[in-house]
Order: structure tokens, then C-alpha cells, then sequence
């Protein structure tokens, strides 16, 4: 029998992996959320940064890492340096500062094309999702599992579950790209 739900779970998997992206752009504001995406090659194995050391914001424009092992010093500062947040680290013992720069005019554009190009990104995989349900309605049909009135009820529900997603991503896309437009 047709499972709704699964297509729904899917739906908020994607969502939730929308949103982790987009707190992991930078706003102008300390979050430390920025930092969520940058892997380091401690140990043998790619780890988070906050798996080696705290992170905390002790002011809006500043991140600090206060690094567990001194050996990791050097490998979390050529991480932040090498992703793609444009942020310079200052070195203070164990201590790494982040200052975070103001947007410019320039930087902010840069920043909601991608916020556009990420949800277009998540819109698809929606799409991709309604595609494989709909496809699994079609089979459902064939081998005569549900009648074509239930298959036509279940292509709407489908539909309207993707038009619902769609919308809450079209939402979280205006939500940042206003926050990135906020001086």
C-alpha cells in the first residue's frame, strides 16, 4: 500500500539540510553555525571543528575556538582559511579569533545568488521525491494494488505535499536573503 509519510519524512530531510546550509552562510553576525560545513584532518578522520575545540561568540563580529590540542592549532587555521567564507583567523596560543568582516555591497549579492542557487537545489530534490511517489503510484496501479480513483486522490496529496515545501523553502530563501540585506 501507498505510504504517504515516507515521501513526507523525505520532504523534511531535505528541508533540514536546506536550513543547515544556509545557517552555515555568513551574515555579517558571529554564528557559530558558520563553521558547521569545515572539516579538519585530525586523527586520521575528517572531524568538525567543534569536535576539537569550543566555539563561543563573545561579541556580534567575533568567533572564538579555543583549540583542546595545541597540535590542532595550525590545521584548524589553514581549514578556515581554505573554505570559502573569507574569514582570516588570528592565532593566540590555543585561541583562535574570527573576526567576522562587514558585507559589502558586492559580498551580499554574491551571497543570495547562492542562497537562490541552494533552494533551487532543495526545490529539485522536492520534485525528485513527488517524481519517485508518483512513479511508485504508477506500479501501485499496474499491478492493480489501488484503483485509479485512489491513484488520482494520492497524486493530489502528493502534489499538495510538494506545493507545502516548495512554499516553506521559498520562505526560509526570502528569510535570509533579508537578513543578508540587513545592515
Amino acid at each position: 500500500m501507498f505510504n504517504e509519510k515516507t515521501y513526507s519524512l523525505k520532504m523534511d530531510k531535505t528541508i533540514e539540510v536546506f536550513a543547515k546550509e544556509l545557517s552555515s552562510l555568513r551574515t555579517g553576525r558571529a554564528n557559530a553555525a558558520m563553521l558547521d560545513l569545515i572539516k579538519i584532518d585530525v586523527y586520521g578522520q575528517q572531524m568538525p571543528i567543534n569536535q576539537v575545540g569550543s566555539i563561543t561568540t563573545p561579541e556580534p563580529r567575533m568567533i572564538n575556538i579555543q583549540i583542546w590540542d595545541q597540535n590542532n592549532v595550525p590545521l584548524v587555521d589553514s581549514a578556515i582559511k581554505k573554505s570559502e567564507l573569507g574569514l582570516n583567523p588570528q592565532i593566540d596560543g590555543q585561541l583562535i579569533r574570527l573576526p567576522i568582516p562587514e558585507l559589502n555591497e558586492e559580498r551580499r549579492i554574491e551571497i543570495k545568488k547562492m542562497i537562490k542557487s541552494m533552494g533551487e537545489k532543495c526545490k529539485v530534490a522536492i520534485r525528485n521525491i513527488r517524481r519517485e511517489a508518483n512513479e511508485e503510484l504508477k506500479k501501485l496501479m499496474k499491478s492493480k494494488d489501488i484503483g485509479e480513483d485512489e491513484e488520482k486522490s494520492f497524486e493530489k496529496s502528493v502534489q499538495t505535499l510538494t506545493d507545502k515545501y516548495i512554499s516553506i523553502v521559498d520562505e526560509k530563501i526570502s528569510t535570509k536573503e533579508k537578513e543578508i540585506m540587513t545592515i
